[in-house]
């Protein structure tokens, strides 16, 4: 069941947001999904994941995810990942810069029936935004 879980994980970083085929979110994210880290303003649904990738995808088209480590346990996997692209597009109000980000994170997700069903995820987006420029550096 773990590595299962692991497959259909990477497959989604791989084909959903390295690739940028969207339709892969309907294929594995469960209809029900709900996403605990969704931003204000997007819902929480499978729907605004894919909203949220395509977001993504437009502001950094090279953009790719490296996952790092992979932890599956139950029903639950766990990547540690870096996220590389250059910000060639509108992110949140922010105009492309031009400028090449690397911002690490951790996802974790609730596979059930073959199915993501759950998603938790941090990453840096104060250091995202201090690549960008859009903010100073932490003491600086």
């Amino acid at each position: 069941m773990s590595e299962e879980n692991k497959a259909i994980f990477r497959r989604l970083v791989e084909d959903g947001f390295n690739k940028g085929n969207l339709d892969v979110f309907d294929e594995l994210v469960a209809p029900d999904f709900v996403n605990h880290s969704a931003p204000p303003g997007v819902p929480p649904t499978r729907e605004g994941w894919k909203q949220l990738a395509a977001m993504f995808r437009a502001a950094f088209p090279d953009m790719h995810l490296h996952i790092k480590d992979e932890i599956a346990e139950g029903d639950q996997i766990t990547i540690r990942f870096t996220a590389h692209g250059t910000h060639r597009g509108e992110l949140m109000g922010i105009p492309a810069t031009g400028k090449e980000v690397a911002v690490g994170g951790i996802s974790i997700a609730r596979i059930a029936g073959g199915k993501i069903t759950e998603r938790w995820e941090e990453f840096d987006m104060m250091g995202m935004m201090v690549q960008l420029g859009v903010v100073p550096a932490p003491g600086g």
